[in-house]
């Protein structure tokens, strides 16, 4: 059975590769003839998936800070999505190479004409964006290297010190990936629309990468039940841990982009509401709408049922729900209305956009998913040597 499996996942492995490769190549020759719209939508699939790789890397610096069942059965599969963030390095490269197709402080006309992006130059400005990719990737990285380096040597040592190692750098890491990650969001997303302001975008952003990691992981771990070393330790409980621990991820991202909404909606400032204002107008108030519905309502009304929880089925089946919906909210966060494009009730270029997102989410995302089936191979499912797996196949 596990050769037939691992045969499986090299068939994966290898289309994945090959239909990635090829929406890449169709997004490089979009780009050439409408480089605009094709790098936003770019932008919008190489932030989903930077989203679950770096959501997985937060995860897994939660269980090690915590501990329980839940990370025995994920915690694997999010280091093997962690160990992505080199491709993702690369694949930042087109974002780099079209910045002045994509962020308009760049133009040095634009600048000067604008009092707002003046004021902001010292820190909106290409080499210095250029520094902080550098000082994010580095930070992403290191930590992502220690933590599945340290997690390999639990596997072959059982040496005490190893266990205080993680947990003393996931303290301090869940810092930098917030401290990283809120200032990531405004030179890659907030910057479409430097005029706009906002203290807890990032936090929403934040909140939201988690969520998507989460239901990767909630998604393969059902696909990967079967596994010998799996197999034993699902049950009632575990699957219940997971199930809770996504309801409170849903809950969290709801209260955070409610609360943004709200203050902005009460202060009705023209600098704050100009980001909301486009989102909300024609076709795209319809996409709020099934955000709010498929993000918060739905997922929040199945995860109160002990059904739902107790059932790795039925709860991927609300992950697979979450992580479209995780990516269309993404579509309505980076498409429309930037500062020097008009407003478009959803009309033909922005059904192009859609479709060029698909594109990517695809390219982008087939060379992810083989990466991923490539590292998972790498280590066991489980850890071999946690006495947490002992008590959880007991319970099995």
């Amino acid at each position: 059975m596990a050769s037939s499996d691992d045969s499986a996942r090299n068939r994966l492995q290898r289309a994945a590769l090959a239909v990635g490769v090829v929406c890449l190549a169709i997004c490089a020759l979009g780009a050439m003839v409408r480089p605009g719209p094709f790098l936003r939508s770019y932008l919008v699939a190489y932030s989903y998936w930077l989203g679950i790789a770096l959501g997985s890397m937060a995860i897994v610096m939660v269980y090690h800070l915590t501990g329980g069942r839940w990370g025995l059965l994920i915690g694997r599969l999010s280091e093997s999505a962690s160990r992505t963030l080199p491709l993702l390095l690369v694949l930042f490269a087109p974002i780099l190479l079209g910045m002045n197709w994509l962020y308009h402080w760049t133009s040095a006309a634009e600048v000067a004409g604008d009092p707002v992006l003046e004021h902001k130059s010292i820190y909106l400005n290409v080499p210095a964006f250029t520094v902080r990719v550098a000082v994010y990737f580095a930070i992403w990285l290191l930590l992502a290297y220690f933590l599945n380096r340290w997690s390999r040597q639990r596997d072959q040592s059982d040496d005490p010190r190893l266990p205080v190692r993680l947990r003393c750098l996931s303290g301090p890491g869940l810092v930098l990936y917030g401290l990283t990650m809120t200032f990531a969001t405004v030179d890659w997303v907030m910057s479409l629309q430097a005029h706009w302001f906002s203290t807890i975008f990032a936090v929403v952003f934040g909140v939201g990468q988690v969520l998507s990691a989460l239901s990767f992981a909630v998604l393969m771990l059902t696909l990967l039940a079967s596994q010998p070393p799996l197999r034993r330790l699902i049950n009632v409980q575990a699957c219940r841990d997971l199930g809770n621990l996504l309801l409170t991820v849903v809950i969290f991202w709801t209260y955070t982009a409610f609360a943004q909404f709200l203050l902005i909606w009460a202060g009705n400032l023209p600098e704050e509401i100009a980001w909301y204002l486009p989102r909300f107008e024609g076709g795209w108030k319809w996409i709020a709408v099934s955000v709010i519905l498929c993000q918060f309502a739905m997922p929040f009304l199945f995860l109160l049922f002990r059904r739902t929880k107790n059932d790795l089925v039925h709860l991927s089946g609300v992950a697979v729900l979450l992580l479209a919906t995780c990516f269309v909210n993404l579509f309505w966060q980076i498409v429309p209305a930037p500062d020097w494009a008009p407003v478009d009730r959803l009309g033909l270029g922005y059904g192009l956009d859609a479709l060029a997102a698909i594109v990517a989410l695809v390219g982008v995302g087939g060379v992810w998913v083989a990466l991923f089936l490539w590292q998972l191979k790498r280590m066991p499912l489980v850890p071999l040597r946690s006495l947490g797996a002992e008590e959880a196949a007991g319970h099995g």
